[in-house]
């Protein structure tokens, strides 16, 4: 298996789409709908609540944290 390149969220997706079973956009969906805002909030919700390592949420946080602005 390939390390996901340093410094691209989006090469961990096809990983956690594999291991979680759900689409990255039902996840980003998620996030989005969120009322936390802070990097760090969402990665330990993500992890606490939804059962995720915390790479995967970390990804996920910061594709879906760089593609709000």
């Amino acid at each position: 298996m390939t390390a996901p390149t340093k410094g691209n969220p989006a090469s961990y997706f096809p990983a956690i789409e594999k291991k979680y079973g759900r689409p990255v956009e039902e996840w980003i969906d998620l996030i989005n709908s969120s009322p936390l805002t802070k990097h760090m909030e969402l990665v330990s919700w993500l992890k606490s609540e939804h059962g995720l390592g915390h790479g995967h949420a970390n990804a996920l946080v910061a594709h879906t944290l760089a593609n709000r602005r």
